[in-house]
């Protein structure tokens, strides 16, 4: 990359739309790179957009997402060209040997820990580049910043070991769970990929851990050379409540997001005074408990409140419908959740039938399915997770499945008990956002 670094070449993305790839993208493109990019869904508008037959002009470098299948036609038509390709994690690992890169890795709660050391970060002066897993309204709605100093701070995502590919001088991991088990099969080998991750840190390196989280702690005993490690936790009484007093965003696993960002921004030099100051002006993230508007009823004496989440992981669900019945307590909660990935729903399925006690309704829409990695005929579908949450008696009032989205805002309508006030939460990681702007009266 070192030449084509020197000739502001041209690179092309297949698959673009992705929130890594299109952050990676922006990275090019504010190095004066010439940027294309193809994808089947929706992708950034700043972009040279297509999909190629042929490529005019054609590009020095294409950068493909490991979601694009080996039979892409893009993807054969640069190899018989003989164009240099890169997936994106060996594109990213390039970039975390150039600058001093810190890298935010975890089950859950890696976009918001990116995003509060990032803003952590700015407010000290450090100016970092950051490429994040969610959209920030810091950075004009978008995942990337470009900084003028050598620190570069990146979620490091475990998907198919993606992070194994990079070379961090600074490693904070907020958790470790069973997820992606689709590819690492069982959680045994979830925790080796975090455990070799942690190897590629420099014995110099910094690695900032939370204690309260089982995994982590396990391997925080096992033996990891001379690496000092900094850990934290909510039993950090003091510190907690100090930043607790200061974060905007609600539920215990945000404040310990904040309180990884924290101890990661102190060992870079930063002042807690700094740090509270940049967490106390965080207002959230993209997808992430945001706030969408007003739900579209009439004739009701309360506002009903209507969010968007990316929770799809039951860990996630617990935490964050926890967080809005600690935010709006009294109020009566009704959750959309689209579950993603047949295989997720399958593998942990008791999980997810035990994830929705705080809601007060539940309505399932169908799975969201994954191109290349659900089965044809899974075991699972949403009609037996809500039988399941039905029979468990200690979950939500209401259970619905609802397969047909014509009915949604119907069944949503039927669902709210004025005038007592209510949030709606529209949660899941794929396409469930579309939905939401047809529920609400204002954005």
């Amino acid at each position: 990359m070192s030449d084509l670094a020197q000739r502001r070449g041209s690179v092309h993305f297949i698959g673009i739309g992705g929130i890594g790839m299109s952050a990676l993208a922006r990275y090019y493109l504010s190095q004066g790179f010439r940027v294309s990019g193809s994808d089947l869904g929706e992708a950034p508008a700043e972009f040279k957009l297509g999909h190629f037959k042929k490529f005019n002009p054609r590009p020095d470098l294409v950068i493909y997402s490991q979601a694009i299948p080996s039979d892409d036609p893009e993807l054969i038509l640069a190899r018989e060209l003989n164009i240099q390709t890169r997936t994106y994690p060996q594109a990213l690992a390039e970039l975390t040997r150039q600058f001093r890169t810190i890298a935010v890795a975890g089950s859950h709660g890696k976009s918001t820990t990116t995003a509060l050391l990032s803003l952590i970060l700015i407010r000290a002066g450090l100016d970092p580049t950051v490429i994040v897993g969610t959209k920030l309204k810091e950075f004009d709605n978008k995942n990337f910043r470009a900084g003028k100093s050598n620190i570069l701070i990146i979620e490091a995502d475990e998907y198919q070991d993606a992070f194994l590919n990079y070379s961090p001088a600074l490693i904070l991991i907020t958790n470790i769970d069973r997820e992606h088990l689709d590819y690492a099969k069982h959680f045994g080998n979830v925790k080796k990929s975090f455990l070799k991750f942690i190897s590629n840190l420099d014995e110099n390196g910094v690695l900032v851990l939370n204690r309260d989280d089982a995994p982590l702690l396990e391997l925080g005993n096992r033996k990891l050379g001379a690496r000092k490690i900094d850990w934290y936790s909510l039993e950090q009484e003091k510190l907690a409540e100090k930043v607790k007093k200061h974060l905007k965003i609600p539920g215990k696993h945000n404040l310990s997001n904040a309180l990884g960002a924290l101890t990661a921004a102190q060992r870079l030099g930063v002042s807690e005074k700094v740090a509270l100051e940049a967490i106390a002006d965080y207002r959230g993230a993209w997808r992430r408990m945001e706030y969408r508007g007003l739900y579209n009823i009439q004739n009701t004496k309360y506002e009903i409140l209507v969010y968007d989440d990316y929770a799809h992981h039951p860990t996630e669900i617990k935490a964050t419908l926890n967080a809005f019945k600690e935010a709006f307590p009294g109020h009566f909660l009704i959750c959309v959740f689209q579950p993603h990935q047949s295989h997720r729903l399958e593998i942990l399925f008791k999980d997810f039938t035990q994830a929705f006690d705080r809601a007060d309704a539940l309505i399932l829409l169908n799975v969201y399915k994954v191109v290349g990695r659900d089965s044809l005929n899974p075991s699972v579908d949403s009609g037996k997770l809500a039988e399941a949450v039905e029979k468990r008696r200690s979950g939500p009032d209401q259970v619905i499945h609802l397969p047909s989205l014509d009915k949604l805002k119907e069944t949503v309508t039927g669902l709210i008990k004025s005038p007592a006030p209510a949030i709606l939460v529209m949660m899941g990681a794929g396409d469930i956002a579309d939905l939401t702007p047809q529920l609400v009266s204002r954005i």
